[in-house]
């Protein structure tokens, strides 16, 4: 993902709905600068010759107003975002050389009208590297450092691009009153502080909020809102009471707890992009149409999801899947990111095809590329030249107890947890491989895609023929 100059960075999130100014005006003759952070605070600073300073030049500066030490100089990085399009930075891109280009990343990997365009501007924010391996970040022992994570997690799975089961944002929530309104409150104080900062503040929107059913209506925004305190007091009661169990309530060990509690997500850390997918055939008429996901990148895999129900579609780690990107080849066609899973249908084994439709596929194309070559490259350095895993890899006992209990747990709410994938609820083009040619469910295949011999740094692209596009 190297390029030139004007190359961009191909590893964009789903769009920030957060008012803040843009950095073109920011860039004045004073050369002044905002640049924000997770928690819409902003740091102010004033540079010179920022016209043609790069990212890693402006990094030491940002690092140096936040207190950031040099050790942590991996773990962020620079983001334009807008309503429109986010895009991370490389270290050698001029922040204000892309601003001037925004317009044209715009026409080029969005759907927006020419006048929404036109009035879109970025601004800078200083964000979580979705490179930073997620085993990095519980070594960090910069309390500083732990809350800027603290509050980019927070701020996703408020808005709901991290989706978790109702315990898990329950727990979260807890955590986040006990970070930030403090460990000694007694149940009015803390139901007095929850509702000066609103339920939102702790709690998903669309929990928060509700979904507005019918049982929703009967019962009430006021009374959901009050079950939804009462729920939180009493976890924030459990956070507080672990103290008795040896767990630390200092401010660094909460925000350790609210970090490893995400790091259960599978998506955490992902670069996300939006997109579409077709429905599924229904009715006599077998009408379909397309639905809105966003589609989560990350050192750990791929993950599909669904923007209106938040919960998860598709996931799978690199190992599981093949990808490939075709462009429109007639006026009306989309852009297009292919992904290839092993399934299975109708008792048989198949290769599946799911097509995503965003003009970003190019992007996400891109992104998916990289990371597997980074993580080829840890892991060619984390174990020996034969490929075992050295004796400083080799779990102890008790994590392997815990891994072993992550398991078990994670079998038993697999049917109903957001964080499973629901294959079943997908659109796939379904087909087999006889080594000849590709055919729909041929009921035996040569070999698993999952069985297929090993071959590092290598990844089949998906083939796009004109049968299957068909399909």
């Amino acid at each position: 993902m190297e390029g030139d100059d004007d190359d961009f960075p191909p590893e964009p999130s789903e769009p920030s709905h957060s008012q803040r100014g843009s950095v073109a005006s920011s860039v004045t003759r004073a050369q002044d600068l905002l640049v924000y952070l997770a928690s819409n605070s902003a740091v102010h600073l004033t540079l010179e010759g920022l016209g043609c300073m790069n990212a890693q030049e402006l990094g030491r500066n940002v690092r140096e107003a936040l207190n950031i030490p040099n050790s942590a100089v991996d773990v962020f990085t620079f983001w334009f975002c807008s309503p429109l399009l986010d895009l991370q930075l490389k270290p050698k891109h001029l922040p204000y050389k892309l601003c001037r280009q925004w317009q044209d990343l715009l026409y080029r990997f969005t759907e927006a009208p020419p006048e929404a365009i036109s009035q879109d501007e970025p601004c800078l924010l200083y964000k979580r590297n979705v490179f930073y391996p997620r085993s990095k970040e519980l070594q960090i022992e910069d309390e500083g450092v732990l809350r800027l994570l603290y509050d980019e997690a927070k701020m996703n799975i408020l808005e709901g691009r991290y989706p978790c089961d109702p315990e898990h944002w329950l727990t979260l929530g807890a955590l986040s009153c006990a970070i930030e309104l403090g460990t000694g409150l007694d149940d009015q104080a803390l139901t007095v502080a929850i509702r000066e900062k609103k339920l939102s503040s702790f709690l998903p929107a669309h929990a928060a909020l509700g979904g507005g059913g019918f049982l929703s209506t009967l019962r009430g925004r006021g009374g959901r809102n009050a079950e939804m305190e009462q729920n939180l007091i009493k976890e924030y009661r459990s956070v507080c009471s672990s103290a008795a169990t040896g767990s630390s309530l200092e401010p660094i060990a909460l925000l350790r707890r609210y970090l490893r509690s995400c790091h259960t997500l599978p998506y955490y850390g992902c670069a996300f992009f939006m997109g579409e997918i077709d429905k599924p055939a229904q009715g006599l008429l077998h009408r379909g149409g397309r639905k809105a996901v966003s589609v989560g990148i990350s050192l750990e895999g791929v993950y599909v999801m669904d923007v209106k129900e938040k919960h998860v579609l598709l996931g799978l780690k690199f190992s599981e899947l093949s990808w490939d990107h075709s462009y429109p080849e007639t006026e009306g066609d989309s852009h297009i990111l292919w992904l290839e899973f092993d399934g299975e249908e109708a008792g048989m084994p198949v290769n599946k095809l799911l097509k995503i439709y965003s003009k970003k596929a190019e992007l996400m194309s891109g992104l998916i590329e990289f990371c597997v070559e980074l993580r080829s490259v840890g892991e060619s350095a984390a174990t020996g030249t034969d490929g075992e895993v050295t004796p400083s890899q080799e779990p102890t006992g008790r994590e392997t107890n815990e891994k072993t209990r992550e398991r078990r747990q994670g079998k038993m709410r697999r049917q109903s947890s957001v964080v499973c994938s629901r294959v079943y609820s997908l659109n796939t083009i379904s087909y087999v491989d006889d080594g000849k040619e590709i055919k729909r469910l041929k009921p035996k295949r040569a070999a698993s895609f999952f069985t297929r011999p090993a071959q590092p740094h290598t990844y089949s692209a998906v083939q796009v023929t004109e049968s299957l596009e068909q399909g």
